[in-house]
C-alpha cells in the first residue's frame, strides 16, 4: 500500500510540474527595419499590409510557442513569414547589390546552450533563415557563406529557388536610383558608397527582419534575416549573421535581434553588449538597451535598433530613429504592431 500511495504522489507530481511547466507565460517580438519611417511617406494601404503581415509572422510564431514548441522553432517559423513576403528587405523582397543580385544573410541562436548557426550572401536559398537553423544543428560551424553554403544547403534539401524569385520591382528601382545618382555625382557616389544607403530617400530604412522568443520551458532564441543594403558591393556582409553583433541569445540573460547601419552593430557588438550589461552588471532590459542603442551607437554615429526578450518575459523594443517597424505577441494576447516613433 505504501509502495503504491508512493507511486501515486510521484506521478500527481509529475503531472502537476507538466502543468506548472506549460503554464509558464511565453512571448514573441519581432521588427522589420528601422529608419526615416514616416507617416507622410506612407501610403494607407501599404501601412495596412506592412501591419497584417507583422500579425500573421506572430500568430504564426504564437502557434507554435501555445502548443510548447521550442523558442527557436518559433523564431524560424515567424521569419518565414517575413522572408516570404516582398514587403521586407529579406529573403523575396531583398534589396540588389550594385551588380544587380541578392545577396542574403541570416542566423539564428539558442539560448539554452548558446549553440548558433549563420550565413552569408546566399543567392538561391528561398528562406535563408532555415538553412542558419541547418547549420546550427547538423554542422560543426558557426557560419557558412556563398556557394559553400548554398553546396551545404544541397545536402539538407533546403528549398532552393531561381535567382528571379527574389526580383521585385520596387527594389530593381531602387538599384537604379542608386546607380543613376553614382552617374551624376562624384559626390554622391562617395556619399552612397561610404554610407551603404540613399539619404535623400524619403522612406530610408535598414530593413532587416528579425526575431526573439520565450517559450513556455523558459528557454530563448533569436533569429536575423536580410537582404542586406541598396547597392552594396564586393559581397559585403553586415551585422546580421555575425553572432553577438545581429543577433544574441542567452537564457542567462536576453534574446535579441537588431537592425541598422550593419558596420557600427559590428564595432560595437551590439547584441552581445546589451546581454553582457543584464548577465555581469545586473541592468535590465530596458537599461541595457539604452546603453547601448540610445548612448554607444549614437555616439559612434550609428542607426538602428532592437527588439529583445529577457527570461522573464519583459520586452524592449529600442531604436534611434524616426521609426522601426515592430511587434509583439504574450501568451494569448492579440498580437501588438507598431512602426512609427510616435507610438511609443
Amino acid at each position: 500500500m505504501r509502495y503504491l500511495l508512493a507511486v501515486i504522489f510521484i506521478l500527481l507530481t509529475i503531472t502537476a510540474q507538466a502543468h506548472e511547466e506549460k503554464g509558464k507565460p511565453y512571448a514573441l517580438v519581432i521588427h522589420g527595419g528601422a529608419g526615416t519611417i514616416l507617416k507622410k511617406n506612407m501610403t494607407p494601404q501599404k501601412e495596412r499590409s506592412i501591419r497584417a503581415k507583422m500579425a500573421e509572422a506572430l500568430r504564426m510564431g504564437q502557434a507554435v510557442l501555445d502548443r510548447g514548441g521550442m523558442a527557436t522553432e518559433a523564431v524560424v517559423v515567424t521569419l518565414k513569414v517575413l522572408e516570404d513576403s516582398p514587403l521586407f528587405n529579406a529573403g523575396r523582397g531583398a534589396v540588389f547589390t550594385h551588380e544587380g543580385r541578392n545577396e542574403m544573410d541570416a542566423s539564428l541562436m539558442d539560448g539554452r546552450d548558446l549553440n548558433a548557426g549563420a550565413v552569408a550572401g546566399v543567392t538561391h536559398v528561398k528562406n535563408p533563415i532555415t538553412l542558419a537553423r541547418e547549420v546550427m544543428v547538423h554542422s560543426k560551424h558557426v557560419m557558412l557563406a556563398g556557394s559553400g553554403a548554398e553546396e551545404f544547403a544541397s545536402t539538407r534539401n533546403i528549398e532552393m529557388v531561381d535567382a528571379g524569385y527574389f526580383r521585385t520591382e520596387k527594389r530593381w528601382q531602387q538599384l537604379q536610383k542608386a546607380l543613376q545618382k553614382e552617374k551624376a555625382s562624384i559626390e554622391a557616389e562617395n556619399q552612397i558608397a561610404a554610407l551603404g544607403y540613399d539619404p535623400e530617400d524619403p522612406d530610408q530604412k535598414f530593413g532587416t527582419v528579425g526575431a526573439a522568443a520565450l517559450d513556455s520551458h523558459g528557454n530563448l532564441a533569436a533569429g536575423t534575416s536580410t537582404g542586406g543594403m541598396t547597392n552594396k558591393r564586393w559581397n559585403r556582409i553586415g551585422d546580421s549573421p555575425v553572432i553577438g553583433a545581429g543577433t544574441y541569445a542567452d537564457n542567462n540573460s536576453c534574446a535579441l535581434s537588431a537592425t541598422g547601419h550593419g558596420e557600427y552593430f559590428i564595432r560595437a557588438a551590439v547584441a552581445h553588449s546589451i546581454c553582457a550589461l543584464m548577465e555581469y552588471k545586473g541592468l535590465t532590459l530596458q537599461q541595457a538597451a539604452d546603453e547601448i542603442i540610445m548612448k554607444k551607437l549614437v555616439k559612434m554615429g550609428g542607426e538602428g535598433g532592437i527588439v529583445a526578450l529577457d527570461r522573464d518575459g519583459n520586452i524592449s523594443m529600442t531604436f534611434n530613429t524616426e521609426g522601426m517597424y515592430r511587434g509583439y505577441v504574450k501568451g494569448h494576447s492579440e498580437p501588438v504592431i507598431k512602426i512609427y516613433k510616435t507610438e511609443d
